[in-house]
Order: structure tokens, then C-alpha cells, then sequence
């Protein structure tokens, strides 16, 4: 029997049908598959036809589907048009040729219901602001259906968002005035932490100075109080030792007459020093007596 030779690369897989009846997935490789001559007379002696044998390739690469110029009503009711990229591959060949006539048209319907359904309930502000959110709500709905075709979806993002001509100029104006509202946030929010940056470098500043001038007075006080105590010892000792003095005086009074002469001694070596001796007065009138009887 003839046969022909079928090469299934990587990137595709094969469904093997005899008389129309999947028989088996092929993977990538290559394949004898045999040939049969559809006879218009049926032989005598042939009691059964050989089976008529097809392969069908079903592409595994990760592909787009546009959906393109979807004009939808949002939540606050009004119109824009909206193109969706949707980006999805084949994990099943089976499901994806068996559960569904087109598994592509079939992922073109699924999404654009989403995306519909989606866009509607969001007003135009959130639309704007949060485009992530209709990829999350296309992926939530459409991701357990398309499993039962074989399909899965990797990405869904808005490609292009159109609005109406006035709108669109509107919104221009809107989205200038709320830029400038953020800038001009940003920039009174700068301006009040470089004020309270240097409000708090100045309270730190003069707490810090405070700390040492009050550090400079208890030192000083302290200082001050040790100078006083020595002073106080040093006169209590003094003191101590001129009472030891005295003491030593009035027991010996020979000691004080020798601390009168060292005294005179030392005053005997300047030249500027004064001895003023006094006398009695008595003494004083007997020794003028003296004086005149002898004249």
C-alpha cells in the first residue's frame, strides 16, 4: 500500500483521524502514513477496506487576536470606542478542534462579552486611571471558558481608547488641570518638609546649645564649689596651724621670742624697713629728770 511521508515540526501538533475517528495526538517528528485509492467497484476478494487516514495540524505558538473598535457605554453613559489585544496559545489540540467550531472566533466573542461587560460597570475616571483592571476582569471570565476549549490567555490590554471629538478635548483640559493639581501638591509638599526639616534642624540646634550652656554652668559650678572647698580647707588648716602655734607659744614663750628675732632678722636685710620702738611715758619723763640735774 502506498503511503506518504507527513513531518510535524515543533511548533504544531498533530490529530490523526482514520475514517474521520480521532485515533492519537502526534507530537513533533515525522510519519509514514499509508494512502488509500477510494475504488469506485468493491474487489471480490477484499473483505475490508483499508481506512481512510487524516491529519490535521493545530499551531501551539502564542498568537494575537485584535479586537478592534468596540464602541461601548460606561458606567457615567458615555460612548467611547476601545480596541483590545488579546495575546493566547493552544494547550490542547483536542478541546480546541472538538469543543468549539472556531476556537479563534469563538476567544474573539468570549473577550469582546468581557471587555463589554467590564468597561460598562467603570466609569470614564476609572477607565482612564486603572486600565489594569479591564486585563484582570477579561482574564476572570474568559480564562475558565477558554480552558474548556483548549485555549489560554496570557495577556489582555486596551490598545487603543477613543473618545468623542468634544470629549476628547475635554479630557485633554482635565487631564492638564489635574497634572498641574499634582504638581503643584508635589511642590507645597516639598515646600512644607523643607520647612519642617529646617524648623526641626533649628529646634535641634538650640536644644543642642541649651544642653551646653547648661553642661558650660554645671562645670563652672562645679568648678567653683571645688576652688571654694580647697579655699575652706586651706584656711581650716591654717587656721589649725595657727592655733597649734599659739598654743605652742603660750607653753613656751621662749619660742616667741625666737620668732620675734627671726622676724627682725629678716626685716634687718631690707633697706626700706622700718623699726618703730615705743617706751613708756613714765620712763620717758624720769629720763628728762635725769637730764636736767645734771645740768
Amino acid at each position: 500500500m502506498a503511503s506518504q511521508e507527513i513531518i510535524i515540526k515543533d511548533t504544531h501538533r498533530g490529530l490523526l483521524y482514520e475514517d474521520g475517528v480521532l485515533v492519537r495526538l502526534l507530537e513533533a517528528g515525522r510519519y509514514e502514513v499509508p494512502l488509500r485509492a477510494d475504488l469506485p467497484f468493491r474487489l471480490p476478494w477484499a473483505r475490508r477496506r483499508p481506512p481512510r487516514v487524516e491529519i490535521v495540524l493545530v499551531d501551539m505558538r502564542e498568537r494575537d487576536l485584535t479586537i478592534k473598535g468596540q464602541e461601548i457605554l460606561t458606567a457615567d453613559k458615555v460612548a467611547l470606542r476601545v480596541s483590545i489585544l488579546v495575546q493566547f496559545r493552544v494547550l490542547d489540540p483536542r478541546a480546541a478542534l472538538h469543543e468549539v467550531e472556531d476556537y479563534a472566533d469563538r476567544l474573539y466573542s468570549d473577550v469582546q462579552l468581557a471587555a463589554r461587560r467590564s468597561l460598562a460597570s467603570m466609569p470614564l475616571e476609572e477607565i482612564l486611571t486603572n486600565r489594569n483592571r479591564l486585563s484582570e476582569d477579561i482574564l476572570r471570565d474568559v480564562k475558565e471558558s477558554a480552558t474548556r476549549y483548549g485555549v489560554a490567555i496570557v495577556r489582555a490590554d486596551v490598545k487603543d481608547l477613543i473618545f468623542p471629538g468634544n470629549l476628547q478635548e475635554i479630557m485633554n483640559k482635565v487631564l492638564a488641570a489635574e497634572r498641574m493639581s499634582q504638581a503643584q501638591l508635589v511642590e507645597a509638599r516639598t515646600k512644607a518638609d523643607a520647612q519642617r526639616i529646617e524648623a526641626e534642624a533649628k529646634g535641634e540646634i538650640q536644644r543642642r546649645e541649651a544642653q551646653a550652656r547648661a553642661e558650660a554652668q554645671h562645670l563652672a559650678a562645679e568648678a567653683e564649689a571645688d576652688a571654694q572647698r580647697i579655699k575652706t580647707e586651706a584656711d581650716v588648716q591654717a587656721l589649725r596651724a595657727q592655733e597649734q602655734a599659739a598654743e605652742a607659744f603660750s607653753l613656751h614663750p621662749a619660742l616667741l621670742r625666737l620668732r620675734e628675732l627671726e622676724t627682725l632678722q629678716e626685716m634687718a636685710r631690707s633697706a626700706n624697713a622700718r623699726i618703730y620702738i615705743g617706751f613708756d611715758k613714765h620712763v620717758t619723763l624720769d629720763a628728762r629728770d635725769e637730764d636736767a640735774g645734771a645740768g
